[in-house]
């Protein structure tokens, strides 16, 4: 059966069978931004940022300080806009206090963990024997070690002092974040190593570690930044569950610390919603936006996803003229003055 070739209508070139033609005459790298996902998880994570960024400086009052004689908390008004705790401290303020270092933690430990993640994997997979042996046992230690319960003894040694640190808790959050990433970059690399850019690079001397930086790494882009995306995924919902259990000083602001002092009190059984609900949200909202674009870049890079999710609606110019009959070829005339 024949194999349609179209035809690209602002440059009149052929092209292959399977791959996206250009719209417009723009690469694929400038269609990325129509993804819905990555569209929407870029505007909600860059509002998450600049909360971050200024969200201490424009915060109403100083998130530890009282200002009623109440014994519970007072719901929203006009003086403070989403309530207070029960210590009479405004939840608003506490809130834009408290994303700047959930934020931080979380992107930290992504960085970190990435790093590890991309070394060791990488490592593994291309240079395969004892090493790969070695690095996969090692990744598959942390795999199957409970990461929840082992962070509990960390920070437990730590104490409050040293969880005041947003490095230092980073870091210990990144020891169990990173051995995922590596046997997906290990497995990566196992399909690379073999290539014949690869193997011309080896036949004319290069070092094994420059062949990972220049010829293996840079292949490996998109799936790294999926990597980290998914880290600091990881890492925004591990700081708020150790910050919610205590483990992270109390006093020092985040929306899990927030979460701790409202369990505390008993608040959701109390009906005072106006002090947890905006943390939690807050928190679904960051790793809903992270996941957005996530998925976004999966599906820029898996070519069944991109078919079905970035050119799967066709345009109105190119509507009803792709059908294909069984046994025909389907090719896309440029329209040559006719009304």
């Amino acid at each position: 059966m024949a194999v349609g070739i179209g035809t690209d209508r602002a440059t009149g070139a052929a092209s292959a069978p399977g791959s996206l033609p250009a719209a417009g005459g723009r690469s694929r790298a400038w269609r990325l931004p129509r993804s819905p996902k990555i569209i929407v998880g870029l505007v909600m994570l860059a509002v998450f940022v600049i909360i971050a960024i200024i969200g201490p400086l424009i915060a109403p009052y100083n998130p530890n300080v009282s200002f009623a004689n109440s014994s519970v908390p007072l719901p929203p008004s006009g003086a403070h806009w989403l309530g207070t705790t029960a210590l009479q401290q405004d939840v608003l303020s506490q809130l834009l206090s408290g994303g700047r270092s959930t934020l931080l933690v979380a992107l930290i430990a992504g960085v970190i963990a990435t790093a590890l993640s991309v070394i060791i994997g990488v490592t593994a997979g291309y240079l395969g024997g004892l090493a790969d042996d070695v690095l996969s046992m090692l990744a598959n230690i942390f795999l199957v070690m409970p990461a929840l319960p082992l962070l509990m003894i960390l920070f437990g040694f730590l104490g409050h002092s040293s969880a005041d640190n947003d490095l230092v808790v980073a870091l210990v959050i990144s020891i169990t974040g990173w051995a995922w990433g590596a046997r997906v970059l290990r497995a990566q690399t196992l399909s690379l190593r073999n290539r014949d850019y690869v193997d011309s690079a080896r036949l004319i001397g290069e070092s094994n570690w420059r062949i990972i930086g220049t010829e293996i790494v840079p292949n490996l882009v998109p799936v790294i930044a999926s990597s980290f995306l998914f880290t600091v995924l990881y890492g925004v919902g591990t700081y708020t569950a150790i910050a919610f259990l205590g483990y992270v000083n109390p006093d020092h602001w985040s929306w899990g610390s927030m979460l701790f002092y409202s369990q505390e009190v008993n608040a959701e059984t109390s009906g005072y919603w106006w002090w947890f609900v905006p943390p939690g949200l807050a928190v679904a909202f960051l790793g809903t936006s992270l996941a957005l674009l996530n998925f976004g870049i999966d599906e820029f890079v898996n070519p069944r996803l991109r078919a079905a999710g970035l050119s799967g609606h066709p345009s109105r110019r190119t509507r009803g003229r792709t059908r294909q009959s069984f046994g025909q070829t389907a090719v896309i005339r440029a329209d040559r003055g006719r009304p």
